[in-house]
């Protein structure tokens, strides 16, 4: 967020605007995104998602919201940054993984997903069908047997 705000106060097609960017860290951290019109708007996203994946973070963690207007010819737009599984991603892999009829469980723990079984080939295999067929949500596996 700093890195996009500096950018945003040395380029010359922001210079003169209000744009800004805000990074709210609560329960839902999320970045409130000004922006003084569509163009600036869609620059500042470009800048984030640079940004965003030059430190090795997904882009499918971002979730960029329909943009809002504020007084004055301003638009406001919330980013959230997700921050594990959502409720309805996991059921979806979980009956994913179910389906497989692998001999492997799987279990829902917070906001992860966690699938055990006797062998390391059953997992790694599992892994490699989850992977091929969940493209929508950022997957990060974990091995606790080695």
């Amino acid at each position: 967020v700093n890195q996009v705000m500096k950018e945003i106060r040395t380029r010359y097609d922001f210079k003169g605007s209000k744009s800004e960017l805000e990074l709210i860290e609560d329960k839902a951290p999320h970045i409130l995104v000004k922006a003084d019109g569509d163009l600036q708007l869609q620059s500042i996203q470009d800048m984030i998602r640079q940004r965003i994946s030059k430190r090795g973070v997904s882009l499918l963690s971002l979730v960029f919201e329909s943009p809002e207007k504020m007084s004055g010819d301003m638009l406001r737009q919330v980013v959230k940054l997700k921050n594990g599984l959502e409720s309805d991603e996991q059921k979806r892999i979980n009956k994913f993984i179910k389906d497989t009829k692998m001999k492997v469980s799987s279990q829902i723990q917070g906001e992860q997903l966690r699938v055990t079984g006797k062998k390391r080939d059953d997992l790694q295999k599992i892994i490699q069908l989850v992977k091929a067929e969940i493209t929508d949500v950022d997957l990060q596996f974990t091995n606790f047997r080695d």
